[in-house]
């Protein structure tokens, strides 16, 4: 595959702390890639070096094909939105969308009307008045509308309501079919956003715990449910990632699919077995260490570039 974002071994230290610990994957050109884990992972300290505001302690990251940092054509056809951008005070939406064409050459006013419509932004109102959720939708215009070719975005939507969302989620799905480019999406809206993803990686305490296609992720763990003791049984030799218990009944997260030995079993035992979700997968892969919820702490799974490697 063609890599639109290369991150290769990737170590981040700030003094003594250490935000990314030996990261590598890699985003395919033309794909949507979700990029998951707990607050404190690493997701922003990644997304920041990929954008070129950043630069690896050790290690190399490549953005279609170059090292990003100080690099104006590479970082030119990127897009980094986040929730921290700031404006004059006495900008208006007009102001923001007069001059953004100017740094995305591929810039759609199609595009930034039919958000900016779906959004209902204000138009009169000063920026520096809007609310949380009205400056994320400023953001995700201007994400959207540049149709830069890698475009990041890390938490887009705070405040925005169930409504606005979907308005998000169509656009960004119809023009991408329109105008595929590669984007690297961070959230915590897990649920909503699954079908979005073609890819997911997700980091745990500054490292890889899962890189894989959307497939493959089905395939990485399912959930075991049912009375407490009959569970445990079948969890017996298997390789447990969490539990959840209330009173009787517990749910447990093992590694593996839900082959037919399992589910004959699953029968006898009058539990329920169902492949994970992408949220249960996040919750037990990117949990941090000494979460009350784990029985046992997840341990990295095999990411892409290793299977390639072993196949090699």
């Amino acid at each position: 595959m063609t890599a639109a974002i290369d991150i290769r071994a990737v170590t981040r230290t700030y003094g003594h702390a250490t935000a990314l610990d030996d990261v590598s994957f890699r985003v395919p050109e033309g794909s949507i890639c979700g990029l998951f884990g707990s607050n404190g992972a690493g997701k922003t300290t990644v997304m920041s070096i990929i954008a070129g505001h950043d630069r690896p302690s050790s290690g190399e990251a490549l953005v279609l094909g170059d090292t990003p940092f100080e690099h104006e054509p590479t970082v030119s056809r990127i897009s980094f939105i986040r929730d921290n951008q700031r404006y004059p005070d006495n900008y208006q939406l007009k102001h923001v969308l007069r001059i953004a064409p100017e740094f995305a050459p591929d810039w759609s006013a199609e595009v930034a009307a039919e958000l900016v419509e779906g959004f209902r932004i204000p138009a009169k109102t000063p920026i520096k008045k809007f609310s949380r959720g009205q400056m994320s939708a400023v953001a995700i215009v201007l994400g959207l509308a540049s149709r830069a070719p890698v475009t990041l975005f890390d938490e887009p939507y705070l405040g925005l309501d169930v409504g606005a969302r979907t308005v998000f989620y169509d656009v960004l799905l119809r023009d991408y079919g329109r105008h595929p480019r590669t984007i690297l999406l961070s959230t915590h809206l897990i649920d909503e956003s699954e079908s979005l993803f073609d890819r997911v990686v997700i980091l745990n305490a500054g490292r890889v715990a899962v890189d894989c296609d959307r497939d493959e992720a089905r395939e990485l763990a399912v959930v075991i449910s049912g009375a407490a003791d009959a569970v445990g049984r079948l969890c017996i030799g298997r390789t447990v990632l969490q539990t959840r218990a209330i009173g009787t009944l517990s749910s447990v997260t093992v590694t593996g699919d839900a082959d037919e030995a399992l589910l004959a079993d699953a029968r006898r035992a009058g539990v329920q077995v169902a492949p994970a979700s992408l949220q249960q997968l996040v919750a037990a892969y990117g949990a941090p260490a000494g979460n009350a919820e784990e029985q046992t702490a997840p341990q990295p799974t095999r990411t892409t570039q290793q299977k390639e490697a072993a196949a090699a």
